[in-house]
């Protein structure tokens, strides 16, 4: 395209993961006008490939995290309502092995958990019998004691497309797989002209007032070289993998699991069938994809094993996923004791002009406050921006009704949506409706038997979803469906997922 499109927007993001996501969100509903890009697919890189969880940190305690801990901790509940279809509580059993961590300390650093955050209506923690309780069931005999913990699980990939949702309805502009290849200010100083290459080819040039950059582990390289800003600030690049195997344990719990390096290790339910365990931490120079090692499955494998009464092999493994996380470089030499704490930087032409705020570190916990911090820090370019509102509305597609708790919002909405939808099968409603909230009623606006849902492609995929997903949500290639907007790969043969690719492939427009 030649010459700028249109009249300056208010703000430019670039990065399509959680925090630039959010930024975009925040500041599309302060009134602003509000660009985002990501040079390819929302989620792909490190915010589809974390635990899932929204935590505190419990561990971080011991790096004396106190400022993080809280702010996440006080963060859980917001999240849990802003999109109760896509994250809930989960309840955490922590087997005690008195040689690694001492009862006391354990019980000390409960306590902290369960009351830094001052309104917490999530479960306290406890001691628990495990070889007489609910919570013992999937551990090996020989645990006896333990303590179980409130803390949440999230669909990292899909919290990101709900927050571009949101922000698309309030007028944002999204660029799905558009690279930022330009950023430089004006002579002036007063704007941005920005350059963007799209997936055909050809080149879109916009302004923009300011520029976020939260492209996460390549935050410092867009300084460099495509904005051309000087920092000392500095990521370290943190891989931490993940591995999938077969249900090990009943009951809607969740582990967490110390190991002799003194790192700690999750166990969680997963996608119906599975269990998630995770994650490694391992330094790493360069975040272009990440594989999970055999080392690393191999270690993951062995804590899990220690534990849980089923035997676990690296041949039990059925999928893995690894990401880089961005940790802010604190000088620590330790990858597990580096800040998980996220850092804000403005850079601005003195006397004002054009700011270009930088994202450095972060966790999806923490993505809604670290968006509202971006945004104050902002104001002074803003003069005339909205106040923070994000708190205490829900993101799109989680409008759901008030109910005594996040569970019951989102069960009385799948009781609403079964009714609603006699002639589908109960449990496929139910995973419609925690893949889209209240979006379901668009789905299935012409739906009434599985035969409208059109062709099955396995698991609980169908062709109307998937159009759904190409069509509101961005969904362009495959791996975008089948890893991130759904998991049901997980629940489809290598046979079904090449078809699928296929007919995927075939639904492309020609070029």
């Amino acid at each position: 395209m030649n010459g700028t499109e249109g009249q300056p927007l208010d703000l430019f993001v670039v990065g399509g993961g959680i925090n630039g996501a959010g930024i975009a969100c925040d500041a599309a509903g302060r009134t602003l006008t509000v660009g985002l890009c990501e040079m390819n697919d929302f989620a792909s890189a490190t915010s589809s490939a974390s635990t899932k969880l929204i935590h505190g940190g419990l561990r971080y305690l011991e790096h004396y995290e106190f400022r993080l801990v809280r702010e996440a901790l006080m963060e859980r509940e917001v999240l849990l309502a802003k999109a109760p279809h896509l994250s809930w509580p989960l309840r955490f059993v922590l087997p005690h092995e008195p040689h690694l961590r001492p009862r006391w300390m354990l019980r000390l650093g409960l306590f902290l958990y369960d009351h830094l955050d001052w309104h917490m209506t999530l479960p306290k923690s406890k001691a628990v019998d495990l070889q007489h309780s609910k919570f013992g069931a999937g551990l090996k005999s020989t645990f006896r004691k333990g303590f179980v913990y409130s803390d949440g699980w999230v669909d990292d990939a899909r919290m990101v497309i709900a927050n571009l949702k949101s922000a698309r309805n309030m007028g944002a502009r999204i660029f799905a797989r558009h690279r930022c290849t330009s950023a430089r200010r004006t002579p002036d100083g007063k704007l941005w002209d920005i350059e963007l290459a799209a997936p055909q080819g050809t080149t879109i040039r916009l302004q923009a007032r300011g520029l976020v950059n939260a492209s996460g582990p390549w935050v410092k390289h867009f300084l460099d070289e495509q904005a051309a800003v000087r920092t000392p600030k500095r990521v370290r690049l943190v891989k931490g993998s993940h591995i999938v195997v077969p249900r090990l344990h009943d009951g809607d719990h969740a582990f967490i699991l110390q190991n002799e390096d003194n790192r700690i290790v999750f166990v969680i339910p997963y996608e119906r069938d599975f269990s998630l365990i995770g994650t490694t931490d391992i330094t790493v120079e360069t975040s272009d994809k990440p594989v999970c090692s055999p080392e690393e499955i191999a270690y993951l494998c062995d804590i899990a094993g220690h534990y849980m009464a089923k035997p676990v092999t690296p041949a039990d493994v059925v999928w893995t996923y690894s990401g880089v996380r961005p940790l802010f470089d604190d000088g620590d030499d330790d990858p597990s004791a580096v800040t998980r704490d996220y850092h804000l930087e403005v850079d601005a032409p003195e006397g004002g002009g054009a700011p270009i705020l930088s994202v450095f570190g972060g966790k999806i916990t923490t993505y809604r406050r670290l968006a509202e911090h971006a945004l104050e820090d902002l104001r002074p370019f803003y003069p005339s921006m909205g106040n923070a509102w994000t708190a205490h509305k829900a993101l799109a597609d989680g409008e759901m009704a008030d109910a005594p708790s996040f569970e019951q919002a989102f069960d009385r909405f799948v009781e609403g949506a079964c009714a609603a939808k006699p002639g589908l099968p109960r449990d496929l409603v139910r995973v419609l409706a925690r893949r889209h909230g209240t979006g379901l009623d668009d789905l299935l606006d012409e739906v009434r038997t599985v035969a409208d849902l059109g062709r099955c492609f396995g698991g609980h995929l169908y062709e109307a979803e998937v159009r759904y997903l190409m069509r509101e949500e961005w969904a362009a290639e495959p791996d975008d469906v089948l890893w991130r907007r759904t998991k049901e790969g997980l629940h489809m043969s290598v046979a079904q997922r090449t078809a699928f690719a296929q007919w995927m492939s075939a639904q492309r427009p020609n070029t």
